[in-house]
């Protein structure tokens, strides 16, 4: 069988490198930016995102890091209403 995701609007900030303040404040203190590596607590684990990267606000309030080009093949800008 084959299945597709279902549509889900999640929140994303992209990690510069630079914008440690506003990706802490973003997250509440779940991601911590270590130079210039933004470090995401999940249950796997540590992960880290490098600048570049977008840290994600999953739906159930998970983050985790991904990719640049991931994150522009799989999202889309969303409506605000």
């Amino acid at each position: 069988m084959r299945y597709r995701k279902k549509p889900v609007e999640i929140d994303a900030i992209r990690w510069t490198g630079e914008n440690r303040d506003e990706v802490e404040a973003w997250s509440g203190g779940e991601v911590r930016c270590e130079g210039s590596v933004a470090v995401v607590r999940t249950l796997e684990g540590e992960l880290r995102g490098h600048a570049g990267d977008w840290l994600i606000r999953g739906v159930a309030g998970e983050f985790y890091p991904c990719k640049n080009e991931i994150f522009l093949a799989t999202y889309e800008p969303a409506e605000v209403t």
